[in-house]
Parts: C-alpha cells; structure tokens; sequence
C-alpha cells in the first residue's frame, strides 16, 4: 500500500524555519519507506537528516535528547 505522506509538505517546512538537521519519526509501519522520505528532502533542501529508529506510539512519543545532536526540527510521521 503506498501512501501520500505529503514530503511536499514536509519540505516546505524544513525551509520556513529554515533548517538544518532534521530528525524523521515514523510509525514502524511506514519505516520501508525511509529512504525515499530522505531522499526527497535531501535533493530539495540542504537539511541533514537523522531517522529516529526507536519506537513511535503516537505525536505524544517524542525523542529525548534531541537538542543535544543538534535536531532542530522534528518530523512525525504515524
């Protein structure tokens, strides 16, 4: 099944607040498709982009530590 996960979007907002590295959080189901999320945003923004692999139970579940690698925008996916 594939899903429109509105990268369109995504992109749009790495570029508003004008981004640097990006941490992507996805629900385990929609973790294949990572590495065509990254590379959409890696062509289109100059961002880094860190997936987190730990698991994601909703908006409410979100990394700690993320400051401290320097993630100054989170995206979740779910």
């Amino acid at each position: 099944m594939k899903y429109d996960l509105e990268v369109d979007n995504v992109i749009k907002a790495i570029k508003d607040a004008n981004s640097k590295r990006v941490c992507i959080q996805l629900a385990d189901g929609l973790k294949p498709q990572a590495k065509e999320i990254v590379a959409a945003i890696k062509e289109k923004t100059d961002a880094q982009v860190v997936i987190w692999g730990g698991s994601c139970y909703g908006a409410c579940d979100t990394p700690l530590g993320l400051e401290k690698i320097g993630v100054d925008l989170l995206i979740q996916f779910g």
